[in-house]
């Protein structure tokens, strides 16, 4: 059974709106529970993008010891 791409006809228009100002991501925690539903929900599309913003979310946090 194949499961269709969801289409997401304002995704460019979020994502050029996104870029024109720093917008803070949510905490970690935050976008991994959005990761695990996306997935729950087949949405790989979804799955990549929580998946993106985890890291990037992480990233100052990243090399700390």
């Amino acid at each position: 059974m194949s499961r269709s791409l969801l289409r997401r006809p304002t995704e460019h228009a979020a994502i050029r709106a996104a870029c024109r100002s720093p917008r803070r991501l949510p905490p970690v925690p935050d976008l991994l529970v959005a990761l695990l539903d996306v997935d729950a929900c087949g949405d790989r599309e979804g799955v990549i993008l929580c998946a993106h913003c985890a890291v990037r979310a992480a990233e100052p946090e990243a090399g700390e010891s």
